[in-house]
């Protein structure tokens, strides 16, 4: 089950995707600077185009530091939510 989250996650449409990167800003209060460095980090190399891995994107934040665990646990928490409603 968790690895079917996973791949949801990976394959957020662009909708999914702005609606998340507003809640990041405009609840979390994470600044676009923050998120574009999360964003650098989180393509894949896969070939020949690499990809955005959206799954990555609340990890990374909070690897380099650019969330707390409270804000990753409220990110979490969005993704489950939004991915139990839709």
């Amino acid at each position: 089950m968790v690895s079917e989250k996973k791949e949801v996650n990976r394959n957020m449409t662009s909708t999914n995707y702005t609606r998340f990167i507003h809640f990041l800003q405009d609840e979390l209060s994470i600044s676009s600077a923050s998120i574009a460095v999360a964003e650098r980090s989180s393509f894949t190399s896969e070939l020949p185009y690499p990809q955005l891995d959206s799954s990555a994107l609340p990890m990374i934040l909070w690897q380099y530091g650019l969330v707390t665990l409270e804000q990753l646990d409220k990110i979490f928490d969005w993704l489950q939510n939004t991915y139990d409603l839709n």
